[in-house]
């Protein structure tokens, strides 16, 4: 009787199915945090002249290797949840006015635009012309981040809000932004130029942006007069190999088109 009442011991497979999926939620958790790849100095590609030179011994940072945030900070997919959808602990918020330009077809373009806040290093009035990235505007965190620390370096900023991107402005025009038009951005650096005799241009774009500038600066010539220079951002070179990249599971790359697409489509949809 006693015998029949007592606990029958696990079997020994138990045990090892156990440890087994332990394991597998380690290695899940070591893939998805990238935790296994190695930290290294970025790899730069230039032509070696004065002016890589100077750049280089001006900014030590571009040769030092990266050292992530621990844990979470070699996954590129955790950062950009993070960033993109939390921000910043204490985002800044600077305060600019908001510029509206008629286009020929009736299209509103719109710009916000930052004075400096202190004087420049080497005293001249020089001023950013900032594209945003996809869907993006003045409004985004990462936009308002880059435009206090200009601002506290003595730049004033125009930055561009992408036709249609802000839910606030209505289109006035049967189209918003697409990866090709420069006719906003075109019109915001003339009226930067117009209303600021004086000033020179850093050109800066983000992601699509860097591609609108790009474009910008090649179509005309005369689009190049007063710009010192030009800073593009994470820009996407080819839209068709990206095209078929963002088709691919590997990486989640799949789910992200997913996103865009998406977020696209939110945009269309409250214009129609």
């Amino acid at each position: 009787m006693s015998a029949m009442l007592e606990t029958p011991e696990l079997p020994a497979v138990f045990d090892g199915v156990k440890l087994a999926a332990v394991a597998a939620v380690l290695y899940v958790i070591v893939r998805c945090l990238n935790l296994k790849s190695p930290t290294a100095p970025p790899e730069l590609i230039y032509q070696d002249s004065a002016l890589a030179r100077f750049l280089l011994k001006s900014c030590p940072l571009l040769t030092k290797e990266y050292i992530p945030p621990l844990i979470w900070g070699k996954s590129g997919h955790i950062q950009t949840a993070l960033y993109g959808k939390m921000g910043r602990v204490r985002s800044p918020h600077p305060y600019g006015h908001r510029k509206y330009l008629t286009m020929p077809d009736g299209a509103t373009a719109t710009f916000d635009l930052f004075e400096p806040q202190s004087e420049h290093c080497i005293g001249e009035d020089v001023t950013m012309v900032i594209c945003p990235g996809i869907a993006n505007h003045s409004e985004k965190q990462y936009i308002r981040t880059f435009v206090d620390y200009a601002q506290k370096n003595g730049y004033r900023c125009a930055v561009l809000n992408h036709l249609g991107a802000l839910p606030t402005i209505e289109l006035t025009s049967p189209r918003m932004f697409t990866y090709g038009c420069t006719w906003e951005f075109g019109a915001m650096v003339n009226y930067i130029k117009k209303t600021y005799p004086q000033t020179q241009l850093v050109v800066v774009g983000f992601s699509l942006g860097g591609n609108i500038v790009c474009k910008y600066l090649g179509e005309n010539q005369a689009n190049q007069e007063r710009v010192l220079c030009c800073v593009s951002v994470c820009q996407g070179y080819s839209a068709l190999r990206a095209q078929e990249t963002f088709m691919q599971w590997d990486h989640c790359r799949r789910f992200y088109n997913f996103l865009m697409a998406d977020n696209m489509k939110k945009i269309i949809l409250s214009h129609r």
